[in-house]
């Protein structure tokens, strides 16, 4: 039944039939194609660069803080009335 449906001559119909209906569209839409190509590489490269941090992140030891002093407790200062005494 579909024996020969993806000859040569075939597909240079169909590629005739799409120029003549969507001629004046093709530079939009390879224009948007490129676009969406162009963004795509940006935001692998981007998650290629955080795991690569996360990676050297990791492997690498964290220096040892220093101990902190304890915190002073600050106390109420006492509340003097006038005319007392």
């Amino acid at each position: 039944m579909f024996e020969g449906l993806l000859s040569p001559w075939h597909l240079l119909v169909l590629l005739i039939i799409c120029v003549l209906f969507f001629g004046n569209r093709i530079p939009e839409i390879a224009r948007s194609l490129g676009k969406g190509i162009v963004e795509f590489k940006k935001g692998m490269h981007g998650l290629e660069d955080e795991n690569e941090d996360w990676q050297n992140q990791q492997s690498l030891p964290k220096p040892p803080e220093k101990p902190q002093p304890p915190a002073r407790e600050s106390l109420p200062s006492p509340k003097f009335e006038e005319g007392a005494g």
